[in-house]
């Protein structure tokens, strides 16, 4: 079955938006594994807007199933990884600043930079994935610089999912259907919900992993959090 990692980012900004420790970040991810998650995903910006850097050791003591730290990889951002050693890293091509990560890695134009970021990274025992548009002409360079993994960008497909949810996951199917034959495992995320997680989860092959964090954060404040992530898990075991 597909694995959820719940991203606790928005978490995070709730806190720091009264200056407090409430809700307690460390808490909210093990009533996450609790309750049924696989992974907990965070993503430390410069601006440390949701996820602080003192953020991550304390959640490294305490996860028990998959720690996933995403980001681009500056100087601050692969110190922080290397010292902490998460379970999996996911590499974003985020300018600073930018509101959320909304596109992939071009795998071919920055070739060199990947392959030794990604060598730093597995020298430490770190599996990396590589979050990618699906986009058949990236995959090969993702192989070629050493990733394990890619993660889908799946905003487009949420955006196209009620106009047409074929041909919206139409690229996605090819893009991990290459990826196999790469072997580079696949994960996605991004805008992923109860409405369409389902059919994407059953159309992609060898998905092995989703994130997702704002949807399952607003679904909470109707069913709680305990139920909502117990619906998304329930979604995967459909497929």
């Amino acid at each position: 079955m597909t694995k959820l990692s719940v991203n606790i980012n928005k978490i995070a900004l709730i806190r720091n938006s009264r200056g407090s420790d409430l809700p307690n970040l460390e808490k909210v991810a093990m009533d996450c594994e609790r309750f049924g998650a696989e992974g907990i995903t965070v993503h430390p910006r410069p601006d440390q807007r949701h996820i602080r850097f003192d953020d991550i050791p304390k959640l490294k003591a305490i996860v028990t199933t998959e720690l996933n730290i995403e980001g681009y990889p500056n100087k601050d951002f692969m110190d922080l990884v290397i010292k902490n050693k998460p379970n999996q890293c996911t590499l974003v091509p985020d300018p600073p600043g930018v509101l959320t990560s909304d596109t992939g890695w071009d795998t071919v134009i920055n070739e060199g930079f990947l392959k030794d970021i990604i060598s730093t990274l597995k020298q430490n025992g770190i599996r990396v994935s590589l979050f990618l548009n699906p986009d058949v002409k990236m995959v090969e360079g993702a192989a070629k610089v050493g990733a394990d993994r890619i993660e889908l960008y799946t905003g487009k497909y949420a955006q196209y999912y009620n106009e047409s949810k074929e041909n919206a996951i139409k690229s996605h199917i090819e893009t991990a259907l290459l990826a196999s034959k790469f072997n580079l495992g696949v994960n996605g995320g991004h805008d992923l919900n109860l409405e369409n997680l389902k059919y994407y989860a059953s159309q992609i092959p060898n998905l092995l992993e989703v994130s997702i964090g704002h949807a399952i954060i607003c679904d909470s404040i109707y069913y709680g959090l305990h139920n909502t992530i117990q619906m998304y898990i329930n979604l995967l075991k459909q497929q």
